[in-house]
């Protein structure tokens, strides 16, 4: 697999912080360093998503994986109010999500950046609405592929559960087209009974957002999932 040579393991569960009032500035390296505790505590790889404005700050105080949610296939030096590429990785940003449902791009721009992560070093996430989106996705050979129907995204309706052809249509169509891709499962995600449904459908891992950054009981709730998610140390 892809990510084993980027010192990445699966199965993998990324929290995705958004940019919820609930995970800024020092609440969002604290539920950063909560996702760390845990990860060491179950030995299970958790990475986690901060939003733009405490992204390098997170990065530089935890050893866990940080990505960006978004970033920009542009040189870092003569551009204004974008997030370059190739300067995550001198930011100890271990790579980025591309194309969530509030981020959406083209098909061109998503292989510019795959290849421009890919260049640098960098994991690429990217999502897609659909297994017909993740098959077409999986053309680039990104390092992971997540399915997220964005009519259940922040629903509380977990697709693994309600949707699960969804989940298991796309694992098969990204494994079909290259089997070293990473396939995580999204959307409605809340509950570790919806970790244990994804897992069971062939999901490498899971991303979550609202569930655990807008919860009063984070670290209650990384934990539960966490025992869906057994494996290798993500670092």
């Amino acid at each position: 697999m892809y990510l084993l040579d980027k010192g990445l393991k699966i199965p993998l569960f990324v929290v995705n912080f958004k940019n919820y009032l609930a995970a800024q500035g020092e609440r969002a390296l604290a539920l950063a360093m909560i996702a760390e505790r845990i990860s060491r505590k179950k030995g299970v790889a958790i990475a986690v998503a901060p939003p733009v404005a405490a992204l390098f700050y997170v990065a530089k105080n935890v050893d866990i994986p940080v990505f960006a949610q978004h970033s920009d296939a542009i040189q870092a030096e003569a551009s204004t109010g974008q997030l370059p590429i190739n300067m995550l990785r001198a930011n100890k940003v271990k790579g980025s999500l591309l194309n969530h449902s509030e981020r959406r791009l083209s098909f061109e721009q998503i292989a510019e950046s795959v290849k421009m992560l890919r260049d640098n070093g960098l994991i690429s996430i990217i999502c897609a609405r659909d297994a017909d989106e993740a098959k077409m996705l999986a053309s680039l050979s990104p390092d992971i592929i997540a399915v997220e129907p964005p009519e259940l995204i922040g629903s509380g309706r977990a697709v693994s559960r309600v949707a699960p052809n969804v989940v298991s249509g796309s694992v098969r169509a990204v494994k079909d087209v290259d089997s070293k891709i990473a396939v995580l499962c999204g959307a409605g995600i809340s509950q570790a009974e919806d970790v244990r449904a994804a897992m069971m459908l062939g999901a490498d891992g899971v991303l979550v957002a609202s569930a655990i950054v807008m919860s009063k009981e984070q670290e209650r709730i990384i934990e539960d999932m966490s025992s869906y998610l057994t494996g290798a140390r993500a670092f």
